[in-house]
Order: structure tokens, then C-alpha cells, then sequence
């Protein structure tokens, strides 16, 4: 079985603020909006070397979201920054009307989401974004992993014409992907294959799901982990191909089970090849302040909830 091993963690924020600074270094077109939280989102090389780029809107973010679609019209590749609920709760119809209505260039960029937020509590962690922004019509949704992985998904979605949803957080996380990857969007990424059960995770539950796949394999059960690093659109080939093999497979998201990366592959499995199928996420909760690993463990979002799931789907087939 393939191992993952890491010598680092980091925030997958500061993954963010190292792709921005090194857009606003190769990409002239590329500016920045921020709702008074620079330092939560690591924008500050960017603005230290591209201080005219760098528009600063204060706490107004539905203010921010029209200014940047406005942007788009002459040219310019904005990218917002805000905390995830601000970024999609609080500014939903600006999003709706003015960005994905209108299909306006502009880069969605959301950290502190989910419950690792910690300790500001339910009222900052949302666990509802993904399924509000998959919902809107034309709009990419990317949640990722690591530092090395948000870095380069940064980058990539400048290229990319369309708006986009980057969703990362706000813990340090082990750093297990390749410096130098290619960031493809909508492409699935094999981390270990496997033939006894299917594992899919996004963002932070990907680490978790890489050692829940080690407890496996010392039980006798060969586990197959992808990492869904974009959850719209959706990598279908991989997962039916996958599971096509495995006949089962176990979701992981530190998101609500409603409206997640689980429904979406819920819907894939029932239109092409239903199979077995248990959810890792949030039961239809809201959150509460603690320390981010005691949340999780609390909310059953770590390994040993992916190793019991992938149990009890096995015993499904």
C-alpha cells in the first residue's frame, strides 16, 4: 500500500497568500479585495509588492462582491478574500445576481471555513457553503487540502474564466502533496488504490482519510483514497470507475452531509450505478467554539470515524 508520510504542517491559508503574491508577480491583471481581514487571509505580500492592486473594502462585503464583478469589465481578475461565511451566507444575492448570473470573472476566495475555525463558534463556521455555491449555475467549487495544494489551485484559477469558489481554512494540516503539482480543475487525484472500499474526501478530511486507509489495511482491507479536491464539477469518472472495482464507498467533508460533496456523489452512484454508500460530515447541526481537533473528534469528522463508515459500507455490499 502507498504511504504518505509529511516533515511540515501549514495552514492552507498561507497555501492562499503564497498563490496571490506569486499572480500578482506574473499576472498584471490579477487584483485583490479584502473586507477588513488581511492578516486572516495572508494577503499581505500582495499588497507589499502591488499595493495599487489591492483595494480594501472594509466590513461591506456585499460591497466587495459588486465591485468586483465590476472589475471584470475592464479586464481584471479579482479575487475576494473574507472568512467563508462572510465570502457566501452573508452575500448570497450579490454572488447570485452580479458574479453567476451575469458569469463574472471573479475568484471567490474563502478561508476559516467548516468547524476548524474553532473557538469564534457557530456563528463564523459554517458548514453550509458547499452547498450553496454548488447550487449556482456556472460556478466552479474547489476545496483543498494542503498548503501545496491550495498554492497551486490559486494559481490555477486565474487562468480559468468563470467565477470560482476556493474554499480553505484556518489550521495547520500536514503539507502531503507535491510542491511543484499541476492543479487540474474537475480532475479527481488517486492517492492509494485499493480494492475493498472507496474513500473520497475533500479538503481537510483528505489527511484523515490517508490514515484511516492505514488502520484498514491492518484489519486486512485494501482501501482505495481520492482526493475530490473540486466538488463541482465533479471528477464522475474517477468516482464510477473507482467503485465500479470496490463496490462501496465512504464520503468525508467537514461540511453538513446536506448539500455537500456527498450528495454530489450520492446522485452520480444513483443515475449510473447505485451502490453502497456512507456519509463522514456534519448531521444537519450547526457548530460550537472549541479547540478544531476536539470539534472534530466531537462532530465525528477525523480517522476513526472514516475507518468505522468504511466498515459498516463493506458489510452493505
Amino acid at each position: 500500500m502507498k504511504t504518505y508520510t509529511y516533515t511540515e504542517k501549514k495552514d492552507t491559508r498561507s497555501g492562499f497568500g503564497a498563490g496571490l503574491a506569486e499572480l500578482g508577480r506574473t499576472n498584471p491583471n490579477v487584483v485583490a479585495l479584502c473586507a477588513d481581514l488581511v492578516g486572516s487571509l495572508k494577503m499581505e505580500k500582495f499588497i507589499e509588492e502591488n499595493p495599487e492592486r489591492f483595494f480594501q473594502i472594509g466590513i461591506a462585503e456585499a460591497n466587495m462582491m459588486g465591485i468586483a464583478a465590476g472589475l471584470t469589465i475592464g479586464g481584471k481578475i479579482p479575487f475576494t478574500g473574507t472568512f467563508a461565511n462572510f465570502s457566501t451566507g452573508r452575500v448570497y444575492d450579490q454572488i447570485r445576481q452580479s458574479i453567476a448570473y451575469s458569469d463574472k470573472n471573479v475568484k471567490i476566495c474563502a478561508s476559516h471555513a467548516g468547524l476548524t475555525l474553532g473557538e469564534d463558534g457557530a456563528t463564523h463556521q459554517i458548514l453550509e457553503d458547499i452547498g450553496l455555491m454548488k447550487m449556482l449555475p456556472g460556478m466552479t467549487v474547489i476545496n483543498t487540502c494542503d498548503y501545496n495544494q491550495t498554492k497551486a489551485a490559486t494559481i490555477a484559477i486565474a487562468d480559468y474564466h468563470g467565477p470560482v469558489y476556493l474554499r480553505f481554512g484556518r489550521p495547520v494540516v500536514p503539507i502531503f502533496t507535491p510542491e511543484d503539482q499541476k492543479f487540474e480543475i474537475g480532475k479527481a487525484v488517486m492517492l492509494t488504490e485499493g480494492t475493498d472500499v472507496t474513500i473520497v474526501a475533500t479538503g481537510h478530511l483528505v489527511w484523515e482519510a490517508l490514515e484511516a486507509s492505514k488502520v484498514l489495511f491492518e484489519k486486512g482491507i485494501s482501501a482505495e483514497v481520492i482526493n475530490i479536491h473540486t466538488i463541482k464539477p465533479l471528477d464522475e469518472e474517477a468516482i464510477l470507475k473507482s467503485v465500479a472495482k470496490t463496490g462501496c464507498i465512504v464520503t468525508a467533508e467537514e461540511h453538513n452531509y446536506l448539500g455537500g460533496l456527498g450528495e454530489s456523489v450520492a446522485r452520480v452512484l444513483a443515475l449510473n450505478n447505485p451502490t453502497p454508500q456512507e456519509f463522514v460530515a456534519t448531521n444537519d447541526t450547526f457548530g460550537e467554539s472549541g479547540i478544531p481537533s476536539q470539534l472534530m473528534d466531537k462532530y465525528g469528522l477525523n480517522s476513526a470515524a472514516i475507518v468505522e463508515k468504511s466498515l459498516s459500507v463493506i458489510k452493505r455490499k
